[in-house]
């Protein structure tokens, strides 16, 4: 059996998250407290106790859903578990971040400050209102690509963003156009096209600015090698290489995120399980919709990872 560890991205968040981890294993405390000391605040409260507005915030989403990822992470060390137990590592957006440093590749303290950046520079990067984001449902990434170039025109972008699974790509550009995106969906048989809550419209190229921050922002970071290969988003193929990495993370604020070919890739190479590390079961849906070959398990609390130890 070959294995991948997966890392959810901007969604998955919940009031509570992480809690029971961080009661029951102290490795798992000690992730949320360097968290709150990088950032110098308390952000772990925000993600027990706050209110689910406050922590959907971009900045404070990124770095809190890596902080419950990194703790789920450091549960399965304390009961034996490695990073090394899986071929790969994926994330999905920031979910690369988190995936990193599960890896070695980035300190957790690093990876905290890098998310409270890359959240703000990608919230201010286009006022809120001009951009937006909707999902095509019943599209394969091909005919949403398509659309999404018919809705753009000369001064209004309009980019095919997510390659989710074999039927959901989200769209990423100025509203005006997304909306064109959505009526031209529907009428090229999408089942489903509609706006996605979000406050940005996130991996296409009004997100410049926010790429050019997180190149300043990385430039003055120690990124090592992970100690399993990342399969990249925007290559949807592993790499390993420092400056390869830090090259693509800058490309991936822009780029599409292809989740269904990543996916495909490690199932190629006989990936047959993935463990969903942190947050939610977003990424174990989309895996399942993807490929019939690779089962995925959830690692979010401890009762799944008493599930694991069987």
């Amino acid at each position: 059996m070959s294995r991948a560890f997966v890392f959810p991205g901007q969604g998955a968040q919940t009031i509570g998250m992480g809690r029971d981890l961080a009661d029951a294993y102290p490795a798992a405390r000690a992730i949320f407290d360097e968290v709150d000391e990088a950032l110098g605040e308390n952000l772990s409260a925000l993600i027990w106790t706050g209110d689910i507005a406050d922590l959907t915030l971009t900045a404070n989403a990124q770095p809190a859903l890596m902080a419950t990822s990194l703790a789920a992470m450091r549960a399965l060390e304390a009961e034996g578990f490695a990073i090394t137990d899986a071929a790969f590592v994926a994330g999905h957006s920031l979910g690369e971040y988190s995936a990193l440093a599960a890896a070695g590749a980035l300190s957790v303290a690093d990876t905290a400050r890098l998310l409270r950046i890359r959240g703000r520079a990608m919230q201010e990067a286009v006022p809120v209102g001009v951009g937006a984001m909707a999902a095509l449902l019943g599209l394969d990434f091909a005919a949403a690509s398509d659309v999404a170039a018919e809705a753009a025109t000369d001064s209004e972008i309009c980019q095919a963003a997510n390659d989710n699974d074999p039927a959901q790509v989200v769209v990423s550009g100025h509203k005006p156009a997304v909306e064109r995106a959505c009526e031209l969906a529907k009428a090229r048989g999408a089942k489903r096209a509609l706006l996605l809550p979000v406050s940005a419209p996130f991996h296409c190229a009004l997100m410049q600015p926010a790429a050019e921050a997180m190149a300043e922002a990385l430039s003055d970071v120690t990124l090592s090698a992970p100690a399993v290969p990342l399969v990249a988003n925007v290559r949807a193929a592993p790499v390993s290489d420092p400056a390869l990495i830090r090259a693509l993370l800058v490309e991936q604020v822009t780029g599409s995120v292809r989740w269904r070919e990543s996916v495909l890739w490690m199932a190629a190479q006989g990936v047959t399980e993935a463990w969903e590390i942190g947050a939610g079961k977003a990424l174990s849906g989309m895996i399942k919709r993807i490929s019939r070959d690779i089962s995925c398990k959830p690692v979010g609390t401890p009762g799944d990872i008493a599930a694991l130890k069987g």
